[in-house]
């Protein structure tokens, strides 16, 4: 029974498609550093998910508080979330 449970996870796992996010073009990468400078924060890596939903993304973006966040944006960038890393 267990290495019928082991099997079963592998296969679901293994047929589980993986997504990788993109590297934004140089103009959404500037449009997303320009949102972020809004709010406040610098830096971080930008991302633009592969999902087909057209989000961005700024990992491990500075704020004015000093502390780190990662910042979500939709396809127009406005801030969507901003979560504390």
């Amino acid at each position: 029974m267990n290495k019928a449970c082991v099997a079963a996870f592998a296969v679901l796992l293994a047929s589980t498609p993986a997504f990788a996010d993109e590297v934004p073009s140089a103009e959404d990468k500037a449009k997303i550093e320009a949102t972020a400078k809004a709010w406040g924060c610098t830096g971080g890596k930008a991302e633009k998910e592969s999902e087909a939903t057209g989000v961005f993304e700024l990992d491990d973006a500075k704020c004015a508080d000093g502390a780190g966040y990662d910042l979500k944006m939709d396809k127009a960038f406005k801030i969507q979330s901003i979560t504390a890393d």
